[in-house]
């Protein structure tokens, strides 16, 4: 088998698996599905080994076509990199981009983002999914998601954007009304709103003691229960209760006052990482590059992102902030 008998034979066979029909790969790829069938069996017999298990209905991988269609596909990609590299040589950085994110950092981070990244490309698209799912990022489609939490290995190529500090946030008026907490026996006799992410277990509070030993906080007896982080440090504002919120949720409310932080220090702040993920290709198309260096620059700017644990102690409850409110209540 020649390279570019080769070549065809391995679209058939991705297109092929991603439709689940050699009729339906034959349609995109402009040729019969007796040439898609036939192609992938040549492929089969140059590699010698089955790729796919055929019935009259229905397509199926084996576990050497499962793992042939991981590299076919960074192949494949590579070779449209290839000439997208050359294409971006004789014109303007242009193309359609698909983002994933969460809909807290999609509304705060990326979207202020966007206008200054279609400015300095104007002929380039963007579409942006804000979905708190966990999604398949190559199966779907997408060039790049940006995700929080703890960030597990994968076949993606991460780059960092900043570490997500958790804090416990209340109003102040929730706090003169319902007083400070200083240990987690008091804490227990608050209103605390908790996180429960797509129906799982309640999000944890860890406390770390002298020792270094950590522990956690039942959420079971939570005041209220949701499901957006940002939605946590709204509800706070709101003096429905105690919240643990990442900072970069709390900012704006702890800046203007609207937001004290509680137990700095005795709650401990989580390990946990804003990233930036995209599929490991050998050539990344110029559309997704650009994409992607001007967003981590333009997030590496952004305040809220970046505010160190050191810079919290100004915006703790003290008893100042109990005058305050009561000289504001008598006027």
């Amino acid at each position: 088998m020649d390279m570019s008998q080769r070549v065809r034979a391995i679209c058939s066979f991705v297109q092929a698996a991603d439709a689940d029909s050699f009729a339906a790969a034959g349609r995109v790829l402009g040729i019969s599905s007796a040439a898609v069938s036939k192609n992938v069996a040549s492929l089969e017999q140059a590699l010698g080994v089955r790729l796919m298990n055929r019935t009259t209905r229905t397509l199926s991988l084996t576990d050497e076509g499962t793992a042939f269609l991981k590299q076919a596909r960074i192949a494949l990609d590579a070779l449209d990199s290839a000439v997208d590299s050359v294409a971006a040589q004789r014109s303007e950085t242009s193309g359609h981009v698909r983002i994933s994110t969460s809909a807290g950092f999609g509304r705060d981070q990326l979207l202020p983002a966007l206008p200054g990244l279609l400015t300095r490309y104007p002929a380039l698209t963007v579409e942006a999914d804000f979905d708190d799912r966990v999604i398949d990022l190559v199966g779907e489609g997408y060039d790049l998601t940006i995700r929080g939490g703890h960030i597990a290995d994968s076949a993606l190529i991460s780059r960092p954007i900043c570490r997500m500090n958790l804090v416990l946030v209340a109003s102040p008026e929730y706090l003169n009304r319902e007083g400070v907490p200083h240990t987690t026996q008091e804490l227990r006799q608050h209103k605390l709103i908790v996180r429960r992410f797509l129906g799982r277990k309640a999000s944890p509070w860890n406390f770390r003691a002298a020792d270094g030993s950590i522990t956690t906080l039942d959420m079971d007896a939570a005041a209220v229960t949701l499901s957006a982080p940002e939605a946590m440090a709204q509800a706070a504002s709101l003096s429905l209760g105690i919240a643990q919120v990442g900072v970069h949720h709390a900012w704006r409310y702890l800046a203007c006052g609207r937001l004290k932080i509680v137990m700095l220090g005795l709650h401990d702040p989580g390990s946990y990482e804003m990233v930036m993920q995209f599929p490991h290709r050998a050539l990344i198309a110029p559309r997704v590059r650009a994409t992607i260096d001007y967003l981590l620059a333009a997030f590496a700017k952004d305040e809220a992102l970046h505010v160190p644990l050191s810079a919290l102690n100004a915006y703790v409850f003290q008893d100042r902030d109990f005058a305050a409110i009561h000289i504001n209540n008598s006027v």
